[in-house]
């Protein structure tokens, strides 16, 4: 086996730059502990021989290891992806380094996940999925922050970033109800978070009057190729429903493009909610009226709380309630 070149050392570092090592280690630790002329001649050394510092070596000493671990259900069509692109952007800015891992919607997964990112000694978790009791307990026995987005349980393992499902089906059954629909069916992925959303639907709608919905049960993630499914069985009722309420935009423009296949005219004959306000949702044509959530509120709310925790500071709410909109636009 051929002969590997050595790694550069900080003692090569301290001998190109003319300092001692503890210099060096001062330096990487916080810069503007050492003067500005020693901070030159440290940078030019670490460039010229090509020194990368073992940042787990400060963490240890410092016990904060500056990594967080992301982790949400998945990537193709999820509800997640701005959210998640805006904190990795600020965090990785902030000097925190990102792990993210995929759950899927496996119970298990998402505990080997936990479980993997503690191991690591991460500052903190983002989880956009329910924690289970074995998360808890695990949890618990860390000094990990561990943040829960897009949901306020009743009582958060660490701290919790969201909003109301219930109230946000709430809000769209008095907002059809004011449209004057009268036969909505909705449709609701097999997840904890979109049955609140329907129960909080079916609670309110039945309470302004109506008759209970007709609905769809449909796989996570919620996507467009189901749109031709639910729009099957809708076309099998003996009474057309007169606008469908989607779990998500890619459902809703899926429901759209199928009405318009079969003739139907969005909204005149049929209309069609989403949920997310995703960027398809203002292109599509027509635009779909869908629930927005300030995903860029609750990124700058996740960082306030790492910041929090990296600098020993309490944080000053468990639960933030970020709210959500209703945005009308065509579709309905």
């Amino acid at each position: 086996m051929p002969n590997l070149p050595k790694a550069p050392t900080l003692n090569d570092v301290a001998r190109e730059a003319k300092v001692s090592a503890a210099t060096v280690s001062r330096f990487l630790n916080n810069p503007a502990v050492v003067a500005e002329e020693t901070a030159v001649r440290i940078r030019a050394a670490i460039e010229l021989t090509g020194y990368i510092p073992n940042a787990l070596a400060g963490d240890l000493a410092s016990n904060k290891s500056r990594m967080v671990a992301v982790l949400i259900p998945h990537l193709e069509h999820s509800l997640f992806n701005d959210m998640i692109e805006r904190m990795v952007g600020e965090m990785t800015a902030s000097g925190n380094n990102v792990m993210i891992g995929l759950t899927g919607t496996s119970r298990d997964r998402t505990d080997s996940l936990v479980r993997a990112a503690l191991s690591r000694r991460v500052d903190a978790i983002i989880s956009t999925g329910p924690a289970s009791d074995l998360v808890d307990s695990m949890v618990s026995r860390s000094r990990t922050l561990f943040i829960q987005v897009w949901e306020l349980p009743a009582d958060p393992i660490g701290v919790a970033i969201g909003f109301s499902h219930v109230d946000a089906g709430r809000d769209i059954a008095r907002f059809l109800a004011s449209r004057g629909y009268q036969r909505p069916h909705v449709v609701t992925a097999d997840s904890p978070r979109a049955q609140n959303r329907r129960e909080g639907f079916f609670t309110e709608w039945q309470a302004l009057g109506h008759a209970p919905p007709s609905e769809s049960i449909v796989d996570m993630p919620t996507r467009f190729g189901h749109a031709r499914r639910v729009f099957a069985d809708i076309r099998r009722m003996d009474k057309r429903p007169d606008v469908v309420v989607c779990g998500s935009d890619h459902l809703a423009q899926g429901l759209i493009v199928e009405a318009q296949g079969a003739g139907l005219r969005v909204p005149d004959d049929l209309g069609v909610i989403g949920f997310g306000n995703n960027t398809i949702a203002g292109e599509m044509r027509p635009t779909i009226t869908s629930v927005d959530v300030d995903g860029a509120r609750i990124a700058r709310e996740v960082m306030a709380a790492i910041a929090c925790h990296q600098e020993g500071r309490k944080f000053p709410s468990r639960k933030v309630d970020v709210g959500f909109r209703l945005i009308a636009r065509e579709s309905v």
